[in-house]
């Protein structure tokens, strides 16, 4: 099996992220895993997608940090692939992390990713359904039960109003971007303040306001689902809690949270159901859920991180799983000879 993981940039990848981990686990489980910054993708004039890509030189590796250095080493194969002769391609490259540096790449992946379905490469998560998710309100397009209250607007007046509906307390963030960039904790005693804090989100655009969630003082739960069903691998689920520090909101581990193990709820897993649906209509193979309480806070598409985080605490290699469910696909790709619509293969 051919693989191709789509990253932003080879520079600002990390050797314990979930794509390092997730190549790593392909190679050693005999396939070729090859990884392709945003910026080497081409459209050839013989209407082939090709790509400088890059493979780690072993067939085996024990440790991810290894892997990830023999990945940037002089001693990695450095290759023009043609991407529309791989068997599958991961889109793991964030666009909100070009949108403001390199805004030439921010939707690269997904216009390369279209064109490669067509001669039957199996693009994941599907490139059609990321295109409606490339901003927050694509969250609201799920059933409002698994929603807080949101309103999402650049009208101050409007937020203001919406505070005090909700008691004076509220979150801030903007409709763009991901990682708890700009996001503000409004409570009663800010609101004569809270203009200066609105006009700090909206100068990236439109804002989200949005009910607070008292469970949220205790941090939140990342619970993955592949092919619209829990993550589940030798009886443990791939999930873990990140629980604030001090007075941040953000439970982001780069913004300062801590890690603990993840109970698995009944509420939890209703939740998953709820959404599945609709995972399921848009072709998103491995999604990471947010869950504060019985609410979900957001819904990650592009490059869900942490099962690292997942393995740390159950014990098990959850890459196992993703690879395992990528081989069926292309399983079931040779027996109807590449000949079926990618956003249904993409949760087969």
């Amino acid at each position: 099996m051919k693989i191709g993981f789509l990253v932003n940039d080879l520079k600002t990848e990390q050797a314990g992220y979930t794509t390092t981990r997730m190549a790593m686990q392909a190679i050693n489980m005999g396939h070729e895993a090859w990884i392709i910054a945003v910026g080497d993708l081409a459209y050839d004039p013989d209407e082939y997608i090709r790509a400088t890509a890059r493979m780690a030189p072993r067939s085996n590796y024990k440790s991810h940090e290894t892997y990830f250095n023999d990945l940037q080493s002089k001693r990695a194969s450095v290759e023009r692939i043609t991407v529309d002769h791989l068997d599958v391609l991961l889109l793991r490259n964030n666009p909100a992390d070009d949108a403001i540096g390199r805004p030439w790449a921010q939707n690269a992946g997904l216009l390369f990713g279209r064109v490669a379905m067509r001669h039957g490469v199996i693009v994941l998560n599907d490139p059609n359904g990321l295109a409606k998710a490339l901003n927050k309100m694509y969250f609201q397009l799920f059933p409002e039960e698994v929603r807080p209250r949101t309103l999402i607007t650049r009208s101050q007046d409007e937020i203001k109003t919406f505070a005090q509906e909700q008691g004076g307390t509220i979150v801030l963030k903007p409709l763009q971007g991901s990682g708890g960039q700009s996001v503000f904790l409004v409570r009663p005693d800010d609101l004569p303040n809270i203009n200066q804090m609105i006009d700090a989100v909206a100068r990236d655009g439109y804002v989200i306001a949005q009910e607070y969630l008292p469970a949220a003082e205790e941090g939140d739960m990342r619970l993955f689902v592949l092919n619209g069903q829990p993550l589940r691998y030798r009886g443990k689920y791939a999930a873990f809690r990140r629980v604030r520090t001090g007075g941040d909101m953000r439970s982001n581990i780069h913004a300062g949270g801590k890690l603990q193990q993840a109970e698995i709820t009944d509420t939890a897993l209703e939740l998953v159901e709820m959404v599945r649906p609709k995972l399921v209509q848009d072709g998103m193979f491995l999604v990471g859920l947010d869950i504060v309480g019985d609410k979900l806070m957001e819904i990650n598409v592009f490059s869900p991180g942490g099962l690292g985080s997942a393995q740390r605490f159950e014990k098990v290699n959850f890459n196992v799983a993703v690879i395992e469910a990528l081989e069926k696909k292309v399983q079931y790709m040779k027996y109807y000879r590449r000949n079926f619509d990618n956003v249904e293969m993409a949760v087969l």
